[in-house]
């Protein structure tokens, strides 16, 4: 979806969707004729449907039952496999600058914010990356949970830091080649 789209409210755009469970609770699964466009978590299906409105307003929203989108972004939640999906993002260069390093962080390992910044040629950038990586709007189809503070602990997740602590630990325990 092209930015001025979006900033319309996707009139005239298509989104289909599915809401499944999954072992982390409720995921919605978003895309539109381009590719994947938002992966998110909640406790209740009830929780996910009002952001697909919020965000575009005049898209028109399909619920589907098609699970070519759904069945790798299951694997990547329950299997720590990598999601290959067309996506159809939207942010600024730097933004999806960004989401390109953190789609090339292997599984199993982590990030700073500031070697994601030095990454880019941009090491003064690391509060600028934790903008862009709070951003995303695909769970683990952009791993932003792969980011970790300097010291290795945790920082937020926009689906919550338990989400977060387990999908870590699933990619921990997948063996590396």
């Amino acid at each position: 979806m092209k930015p001025s789209v979006a900033h319309t409210g996707a009139d005239g755009e298509r989104i289909r969707y599915l809401i499944t469970d999954c072992s982390l609770g409720r995921l919605l699964i978003a895309w539109t004729a381009r590719g994947g466009y938002e992966v998110a978590f909640a406790d209740s299906a009830e929780a996910l449907v009002p952001r697909l409105t919020r965000h575009f307003p005049k898209a028109t929203l399909e619920a589907s039952g098609e699970t070519e989108w759904a069945r790798p972004v299951i694997d990547s939640v329950e299997m720590a496999a990598r999601a290959d999906i067309p996506l159809d993002v939207r942010g600024t260069a730097f933004q999806e600058r960004v989401w390109q390093q953190l789609r090339a962080i292997p599984v199993g390992e982590t990030r700073t914010y500031a070697e994601i910044a030095e990454a880019l040629g941009e090491p003064r950038a690391a509060r600028a990356v934790a903008r862009a990586r709070a951003s995303n709007k695909l769970a683990v189809v952009v791993p932003c949970h792969r980011v970790v503070r300097k010291d290795g602990t945790l920082s937020g997740y926009r689906w919550g830091i338990e989400r977060k602590r387990e999908i870590l630990r699933r990619e921990a325990e997948v063996e590396k080649p």
